[in-house]
């Protein structure tokens, strides 16, 4: 059955027939996000949910949408969306961070123009009959310093069209390099001193708990004299009134704002001040743009509905449309990995350790991560899966670790899992063949070589004389049938483990006949999806 996307907010026809064109049903309802009580009756019957920001994924509407796979936002902010319960709920949302990249880049220059040279109020001042051409003295780009706050994609382009225009250019952002900052032909500088520095400053980072406020009352009292402010980015970035009594006092010389604190801004302590341009969140606001991040999120949702390729995504490990048949065969060793330690194990996990070893180094780990513990903790939450998984670790307080290294052994590559509880340690190991299907490499320290079959019995016990046909014979008695096995053993006498390939799943009253001979010393069903 064909997946299907309902779009509840304004597409283009283009971007909905993307969805068509790759074997997607799609229902096109621009006006349903406005309807919630509708949108809540009929959101079960969807894989993916397309919206802009009239449509609010709220926690009730997540609840609600049983089958949903994926949220795709055509836009950069996800604010209308509810990302823990998604998370928890194991659905992807994606944006789309690029589409609106250079509209609002381009927005922020703008404004740096029109507070630059009062373009506003100079116009209104014109147009109202007035020739006030002394009232309206404005300042030259050119040769001015501009401190760019976030060098990330739009700060990036911002920076590259300020040197266009012969500014000098400061940057500050914690994850901008060196080496990148020399390529780009900015100073990488700390805040305290792009503060000291800029005649002109720009923010384009997201809202954190470290960015909210970057620019407060203490932040801006150490600014240059006659800086001027813009703020294209998100509102809370800079503290409106802080700004407002900068700008009253003479120190800030205008701002230009298209976010707000609270939107829609119906009012703001910067309204009705001398050189201040407010603009109603318009930095996304082009033809290009919108038809960019329409055309954008149906590409992203309908790879991934259709191909597993995961881009863009808020919530999940970036999975490209190149790297799903490959990685395909590891997630699927990775999820059983995971399986079969949450089924053996009996009490509280305290520590999680992965070892990515040989060419599974290279690979993307933090799909394979999120696979493994959806594995892991599928035994007591069934509806995990790979978004919904790393959330639960962590909400567990399981310490999680992961460990790469160069090949070391026999195999190209394999994944080693090692569960630490309160009671004991244990660990299994396993790589894919070029069949494309996972095998047991070792379980317990001990080397084997295993299928994973769709119902299988796992014995550990001493290794004595008579263990195979005592299992044989118990099985036999209570009617199951052995398709086949596979053995292993530390040494002679000394720890063995069992792995019984069987038709079906086997009642406790069987498992209880094994386990009643002295040397077994544990015997569990397991079971694994091998379609």
């Amino acid at each position: 059955m064909a997946p299907r996307v309902l779009v509840s907010d304004a597409l283009s026809e283009t971007a909905v027939q993307i969805f068509r064109d790759r074997g997607v049903e799609v229902d096109f309802m621009p006006k349903l996000g406005k309807d919630k009580e509708k949108l809540l009756e009929i959101i079960g019957d969807y894989d993916g949910l397309a919206i802009r920001s009239a449509t609010k994924a709220t926690e009730k509407l997540i609840a609600a949408a049983t089958n949903l796979k994926v949220i795709g936002r055509a836009g950069i902010g996800v604010d209308n969306v509810d990302i823990p319960a998604a998370s928890r709920r194991g659905i992807i949302v994606m944006n789309t961070p690029f589409g609106n990249s250079i509209t609002t880049a381009e927005h922020a220059i703008a404004l740096m123009f029109a507070v630059a040279r009062q373009l506003p109020a100079a116009d209104a001042s014109t147009q109202a009959g007035k020739w006030e051409k002394s009232k309206f003295m404005g300042v030259e780009i050119t040769g001015k310093t501009l401190g760019v706050i976030g060098a990330g994609n739009i700060g990036g382009i911002v920076c590259s069209r300020a040197i266009g225009l012969k500014m000098r250019v400061v940057a500050y952002d914690p994850f901008l390099s060196q080496e990148r900052a020399e390529e780009m032909g900015v100073t990488k500088v700390e805040l305290d001193e792009l503060l000291a520095q800029a005649d002109f400053i720009t923010l384009h980072v997201p809202m954190t708990d470290k960015t909210r406020g970057i620019l407060n009352a203490e932040a801006l009292a150490k600014t240059k004299p006659g800086v001027r402010i813009i703020n294209c980015a998100r509102g809370g970035l800079v503290d409106e009134a802080a700004l407002a009594e900068a700008i009253k006092s003479g120190h800030v010389a205008g701002a230009g704002f298209d976010v707000f604190e609270t939107e829609p801004a119906t009012e703001s302590p910067l309204f009705g001040l001398p050189n201040v341009v407010c603009t109603p969140h318009l930095g996304a606001s082009t033809t290009e743009a919108q038809e960019n991040v329409a055309l954008q999120v149906a590409e992203q949702m309908s790879d991934y509905l259709v191909r597993g390729a995961v881009s863009n995504a808020i919530n999940m490990p970036s999975i490209t449309a190149e790297e799903a048949p490959v990685l395909k065969p590891f997630i699927r060793l990775a999820d059983v990995l995971g399986s079969f330690a949450g089924q053996v194990t009996e009490s509280p996990i305290k520590e999680i350790e992965i070892l990515y070893d040989g060419v599974t180094a290279g690979m993307n780990t933090k799909a394979l991560t999120s696979a493994l513990l959806a594995g892991l903790i599928r035994n007591q939450v069934s509806d995990v899966n790979m978004v919904s998984a790393p959330i639960m670790v962590k909400e567990k307080g399981i310490v999680l670790s992961e460990v790469k290294r160069d090949k070391t052994g026999v195999y190209d590559g394999y994944i080693k899992l090692t569960v630490t509880t309160e009671r004991q340690t244990r660990s299994v190991a396993g790589t894919v063949f070029s069949d494309g299907k996972p095998r047991f490499i070792q379980i317990k320290g001990i080397n084997m070589d295993a299928d994973v079959g769709a119902h299988m019995i796992y014995i550990a016990n001493t290794d004595v004389p008579g263990m195979i046909g005592f299992m044989g014979s118990t099985l036999g008695d209570a009617g199951v049938n052995i398709a086949n096995f596979q053995l292993g053993r530390e040494k002679e006498s000394g720890n063995a483990i069992a792995l019984l390939y069987v038709d079906e799943l086997v009642g406790q009253d069987v498992l209880d006949k094994l386990t009643a001979h002295h040397a077994i010393k544990q015997a569990k069903p397991l079971v694994f999806n091998v379609d």
